[in-house]
């Protein structure tokens, strides 16, 4: 996992550089800077137009500001047509960012770079013609909304069609709790020191494009002994949480599962879900849903065993059902319940009885059984062995927050659930957020927009549920799934699909490819 930092404990390591290590504020200035020409350039040759006619450089008042001048220096001194715009004049500046815009000042000068004052929102047109336009407005100490000057700003520069680079972060995002308006759209984030939580959730996910990490220029040692509790998702995480196969197994020692989902209205979730977790390796599924939907259910399962009970509910799970499906909650590892499920008052009961009666089973709960445990239900059951996969107004509904809620203090909400309930979150979304019982969260790296399509989720419901019947290890299988899930989503659209055309069913095919390469990255050739 890549550890992921809160702004404070970015501006303890600033003050560890100056003050412990004795390296002058206007040295770790210089060092970043040289760290983001670096990664400029590099992004530059990428562009599919790599003629870079000409950079505008936006800076503030403060030290991000002081970052953009030095910046805009170097630029200059490898023959760069650069333009400072300038939101402030010298006389509300100080300290390293001050040299550094008297530096800058100096250049235009002598005719090495221009360099222009803001006065009203018109003269932002001095940027709109730049192929590349740099965002050095503000940095970390960002709260809430922009006031009405920067809002203007940053709205403004929003509508260029240049390539984007936010310096730190994208100006107006709050990193610590990715919120922010407006924010800063970045094609392009280079964060400096580490890497900051917030640029990777909320309107970080949105507004940072891709994030490459920067350098002031101190040890990586400093950050190794902080503590964390934010985490990203990698490669390595799923590589570590992939079930264990052995030469000895056979079918029932390679996970048992029992599958309830799907009803007259919502077949396809069953087939989905079933079929997810059988190609994730499991090797007993079994799968439970009303008899009259058999012939729609039928054709398109691969190898699962069906066990299709009585209609008491007219093509949904019944309480009156649980005596027929009991055996199977018994025998299996694990139990995926809610896929297609429907909401039906009989439904909902048969799904609060299963619940209550087998508190110490595995059990993934996602889609129509969270109904069951909603509006604070959940604080009724002990599901401390539970995987719970809402997306967010299904996490909304559970706790009793609106969406506006949620969006502002999404951390927060995650930690308190789990931390009461003792189960395992899987917040589905852009990115998927898995919040742990032992206190850490871990945000998603990898997937795309093409996930957002009814059936995606059933499909990581099964595949979750059929790590999990596996595995004896909840977290490791569960992060595994989420990043095989996504990964596979991703590989479907290199050669195959593309973001419109991409099925769930395209994700477990590429199931395939995604743990090969997984495989490929951690296991050494003989």
């Amino acid at each position: 996992m890549i550890p992921l930092y809160t702004t404070e404990q970015i501006r303890e390591a600033d003050s560890y550089a100056i003050n412990e290590l004795g390296i002058p504020g206007v040295v770790l200035m210089e060092n970043a800077a040289n760290s983001i020409v670096s990664i400029l350039e590099e992004k530059f040759n990428q562009l599919p137009d790599a003629n870079i006619h000409s950079i505008g450089i936006i800076c503030g008042k403060g030290n991000n500001g002081g970052d953009g001048y030095a910046i805009a220096r170097l630029l200059a001194n490898k023959n760069y047509n650069v333009k400072i715009l300038a939101l402030s004049d010298q006389k509300s500046l100080k300290g390293d960012a001050l040299i550094n815009y008297r530096i800058a000042l100096n250049y235009a000068n002598q005719g090495l770079l221009e360099f222009s004052e803001y006065s009203e929102l018109y003269t932002m047109n001095y940027l709109e013609s730049c192929t590349v336009i740099v965002d050095a407005i503000f940095g970390t100490g960002i709260k809430g909304e922009l006031k009405p000057f920067y809002a203007d700003i940053v709205n403004q520069l929003n509508k260029y069609n240049s390539y984007k680079v936010a310096i730190d972060l994208p100006s107006g995002l709050d990193c610590d709790n990715g919120t922010g308006k407006p924010v800063f759209d970045a094609d392009l984030t280079i964060t400096l020191a580490n890497y900051k939580k917030g640029l990777f959730f909320g309107n970080g996910y949105n507004n940072c494009g891709e994030v490459e990490l920067g350098s002031i220029g101190i040890h990586n040692e400093y950050f190794s002994n902080l503590e964390n509790d934010t985490f990203l998702l990698e490669s390595r995480d799923a590589f570590a949480g992939l079930p264990t196969k052995s030469i000895q197994d056979y079918k029932y020692s390679a996970g048992k599962l029992f599958i309830l989902a799907g009803s007259g209205r919502y077949p396809g979730a069953a087939i989905l879900a079933s079929n997810s977790a059988t190609s994730s390796g499991t090797g007993a599924v079994k799968l439970a849903f009303p008899r009259s939907i058999k012939s729609m259910v039928h054709p398109s399962i691969i190898p699962v065993v069906m066990e299709p009970y009585v209609d008491h509910a007219k093509e949904y799970y019944s309480y009156k059902n649980f005596d027929e499906i009991k055996q199977y909650i018994d025998w299996a590892n694990c139990l995926a319940i809610g896929p297609g499920l429907g909401k039906e008052e009989e439904t909902i009961r048969g799904v609060q009885e299963i619940i209550s009666k087998y508190p110490e089973k595995p059990m993934v709960i996602d889609a129509e059984a969270l109904f069951a445990i909603n509006e604070n239900k959940w604080r009724n059951f002990c599901i401390k062995n539970k995987i719970l996969t809402p997306h967010h107004k299904e996490f909304c509904d559970l706790i009793g927050i609106s969406l506006p809620e949620l969006n502002d203090d999404i951390m927060r909400y995650g930690k308190d659930f789990v931390k009461e309930s003792g189960a395992i979150l899987v917040l589905k979304g852009a990115p998927t957020i898995i919040f742990l019982p032992n206190g850490k969260t871990v945000i998603n790296s990898v997937g795309n927009t093409g996930m957002a399509k009814f059936g995606t989720g059933d499909v990581l419901a099964g595949i979750i549920a059929g790590f999990n019947a596996q595995s004896k290890n909840m977290i490791a299988s569960t992060l595994a799934a989420v990043y095989i899930h996504s990964l596979a989503a991703d590989m479907a659209i290199i050669d195959e699909k593309n973001i419109y055309t991409l099925l769930p069913e395209d994700v477990i095919y590429n199931y395939t490819r995604a743990i090969s390469e997984i495989n490929n990255e951690f296991v050494p050739l003989p």
